[in-house]
Formats: structure tokens, sequence, C-alpha cells
């Protein structure tokens, strides 16, 4: 077991800028910010530091604002649609159902409809129930303030994320429905797990070939999920853990070629976000380590 707070921390403080970021690169190079700044301290400094935690939340917090106030021009003029960067994740990361939650490809989907600074007092106050004074003194406002925004991110998230929250035993239940259908190019095996009203978001990044905006209705989504098979090259189709959550792997001739995640609501999928831009999935060759 290590002494030092930033070491004891680091999975934590990387969880904390991955949810205001959306970006598993971009919390890393907070991290290190992060990490520099606490060794610029000096041990006498870090050893007078009552509470390291809180002051490492602190500061991860105020560089991931930093970071995420330069990305919103760059996402604005972003190819198509932007999805968040999928992490792989061991399937114990779903027994903190909270932790899985907040960190599911949706809710981090919903949390970028959020100005920076709501983001911020929303990810502390509801993910990491972090003290509202705490949350004060990380983005530079009152408590009273806080508690002000804290309120209306709330109401802003709860109109949009997934209504139903489905056991995991059902959630891998409709995922492998899915895989099957896909897998055997059966149609109907698609519309049968499809919701109606499903809506398919896909991201190339502008790099390779992606839907530019969201494709709506079970007939649509199934007709291009249904077209993958007859891709030229050899096509696998295989279950993985992203973010939390029983999600799929398609790799064309042995590289990976798309990740997507799915919200299920009433043993149907309702939402699929599928990634295929490259950029966002050269770290999923290693298991990310998320806490609370």
């Amino acid at each position: 077991m290590t002494d030092d707070p930033f070491v004891a921390h680091r999975s934590l403080l990387f969880t904390v800028a991955y949810e205001m970021l959306g970006s598993a690169a971009d919390a890393e190079d907070v991290v290190q910010e992060t990490w520099l700044r606490w060794a610029d301290l000096g041990a006498a400094a870090r050893a007078d530091v009552r509470d390291p935690r809180a002051y490492l939340v602190r500061i991860v917090t105020r560089q991931a604002l930093n970071r995420l106030r330069t990305l919103v021009r760059r996402r604005e003029e972003y190819v198509g649609e932007w999805l968040p960067e999928p992490l792989l994740t061991s399937p114990d990361v779903a027994e903190d159902v909270e932790l899985a939650e907040s960190v599911s490809i949706a809710m981090l989907t919903v949390l970028e409809t959020l100005g920076p600074t709501e983001r911020a007092v929303f990810v502390l106050r509801e993910v990491f129930e972090t003290p509202y004074d705490e949350i004060a003194e990380a983005v530079g406002r009152t408590p009273a303030a806080v508690r002000q925004i804290a309120h209306r991110a709330r109401e802003h998230v709860a109109a949009r994320r997934p209504r139903v929250r489905v056991s995991r035993a059902e959630q891998e239940a409709v995922v492998e429905r899915f895989l099957a259908a896909v897998r055997g190019g059966d149609l109907q095996g698609l519309l049968d797990v499809l919701a109606p009203d499903v809506v398919m978001v896909a991201d190339g990044g502008g790099v390779v070939a992606a839907v530019r905006r969201p494709v709506e209705g079970a007939d649509r989504v199934g007709a291009l999920l249904g077209g993958l098979v007859k891709l030229p090259g050899n096509l696998e189709v295989m279950p993985m853990w992203l973010n939390g959550a029983p999600a799929a792997r398609i790799d064309l001739d042995g590289e990976l070629d798309t990740v997507t995640s799915m919200v299920v609501e009433d043993g149907r999928i309702t939402r699929i976000y599928a990634v295929r831009n490259p950029q966002k999935l050269a770290r999923l060759g290693e298991e990310a380590s998320l806490s609370r």
C-alpha cells in the first residue's frame, strides 16, 4: 500500500476527469497536470495538506474545467456526431450501480449538453457526493451558487437520462440477442430486439465512414446493421464490457472496426452508440481503472 496520496487516489482522479471530459486521452493529460502541480508543492507542503483527497480533486477539477472550455469549440467543429471515448472496463464496475450509470456512454452524452461549470458541479455532487463548500472552492463560486447550479443541472439531466434502470442480467440477455442477430444477418431478429423508436448515433470523426446524423426507427436501424454481414472481409461480432455495461465490438479482418454501446428499456434496445473513429478506439486494449 502506497503512502503517496496521488498514487492512492489516481483512479478516482482519472474518473473525475473522464466524467467531466468524456475523453480518456484528455483525462490522462489532466491527471498528469494534476500530478505535476502536486509534485511542485514539495514534500513539506504536501505533508501539511489536511485532506489530500479533497485537495487533489480540487486540482483535477480546475484542470479539467480549463481543458473542457478549450474543447467546446473543437467539438462544435467535429465532423458528424461526437460521442464520448469508450473505456474497456471489467464486469466488476457494474457492481457499483451508481458509478456504472455515471460513466455510461448514454450518461456522458447527456452530460455533453451541460455547460462546463454545470457539468463539473453535477459530477462532483451527484457522482462523488462532494460537499458544496468543496465544490465551490474547486469551481470558483459560492456554496449558495453551487447549490443552485446543482439543482438546475440535476433537473436537466433527469429530463434526458434513460427512464428505466434495468438489471445486469437483462441487459446482457438483450445484448446477446442483438449480437446473434447481427452475426447471422437476421433482420427479423434485429427488429425483434430493437424498440420501434430506436435511435442509432455513429461517430466516425470524419476519419472513417459513418452516418453523420442520428438514424431513427427500427426499420432504418435494422437495415443499416443488417448490411454489416454483406461487407467484404471477415466480420466478427463479439461481446465486451464498455463503461461498466455489456456492449459489442465488431472486428473486420482481425482489426477492431467499431464498438457499440446500447441502452436497454423494457427488454429492447432504445439507443445504439457506435464509435468508429480510430482515435477513440486506440485505448481499448487496456482496462481502465475507475473508482469513486
